[in-house]
């Protein structure tokens, strides 16, 4: 009875997260369209702090309940999982077109934000008040940038693909999308997890795979979404943003709440951090020369995702 209950969660959950990604991804591309703001620019700031959500609700709440550590690990954990495996697993399947201020700008602010993390980090052993303090102050100035970008940017090649949403429709599809992904993919996380310890899988082994996936469930079925649907912008920018988000946004406001341990006794995200790095970096090398994303690049984050896993699991 246990098992197909568990099994009718994951039915349930995919069923959510398919239908809530479509909902939402429709919204924010009418968004966009209504509102003349380049797709890239929704991708990086409406998608990307929607599919940020259950990041910044594990984040919080565990800061709030003194597992500092979790919080580090969540947002990092993350960060590498929505390069090497969500961007890794779309570009397999359409290959993703760059915007040129994406490659300027948009990653580049991802790489130096990481790195912000990791100096920090390693230098003073925790991210402190002052650390959340100047993390949101670069997500204050990179918000005005986008600003500026969206008034600037030519839109002449978007929104062919865009559906006819009534304007009074547009907030329901964007609400009702994220509710339906953020509570689809807890329902798919519970069941997956039911399953694997009937099996007896240790929870260590369902909390680096089952439960990291599922943080990042709301990404990978966004982007997959966007990119079948052709808003690539949205695809690539919901990845771009939500890692910045993770780290300038839910890390700053968390640490300025409570000192986030960085390297300490039994903590220690140093390897993980510079994973991190490495698929940003990697990323970036990837869309420079051609300002794509196909499918070697795709295969070769992927594979670059089961060498970290395997370390994990050493």
């Amino acid at each position: 009875m246990d098992t197909f209950l568990n099994i009718l969660k994951i039915v349930i959950g995919f069923i959510l997260l398919i239908k809530g990604a479509d909902f939402f991804v429709d919204g924010a591309s009418a968004v966009a369209a209504k509102l003349g703001v380049p797709e890239l620019v929704i991708g990086l700031t409406i998608v990307a702090l929607g599919t940020s959500a259950p990041e910044a609700a594990v984040s919080l709440s565990a800061a709030i309940k003194g597992n500092n550590g979790i919080s580090i690990g969540n947002v990092v954990g993350s960060n590498i999982m929505n390069v090497l495996v969500i961007l890794g697993l779309t570009a397999v399947i359409r290959t993703l077109t760059v915007k040129r201020a994406t490659v300027r700008v948009d990653i580049p602010v991802m790489i130096g934000a990481t790195v912000l993390m990791i100096l920090w980090g390693m230098i003073n052993g925790k991210l402190i008040r002052v650390t959340g303090i100047i993390f949101l102050a670069i997500m204050v100035a990179y918000l005005i940038y986008l600003v500026w970008y969206s008034k600037h940017a030519d839109i002449s090649d978007e929104g062919e693909h865009v559906k006819d949403i009534k304007g009074w429709l547009i907030p329901i599809f964007i609400v009702g999308g994220v509710a339906a992904i953020i509570f689809g993919s807890n329902i798919a996380v519970e069941g997956a997890s039911g399953i694997a310890k009937l099996f007896g899988v240790s929870d260590r082994v369902i909390g680096l795979t089952i439960v990291a996936f599922g943080t990042s469930l709301p990404e990978l079925m966004t982007s997959l979404t966007a990119a079948r649907k052709g808003c690539v912008d949205i695809a690539i920018g919901n990845i771009v943003g939500s890692n910045l988000f993770n780290i300038l946004f839910i890390l700053g406001m968390t640490s300025t709440i409570i000192e986030l341990p960085y390297i300490s006794k039994g903590t220690n995200f140093t390897v993980d951090g510079l994973v991190a790095l490495g698929a940003a970096v990697l990323l970036f090398l990837l869309v420079l020369p051609k300002k794509e994303l196909g499918r070697k690049g795709g295969l070769l984050m992927l594979l670059g995702y089961t060498g970290y896993f395997i370390y994990l699991l050493v």
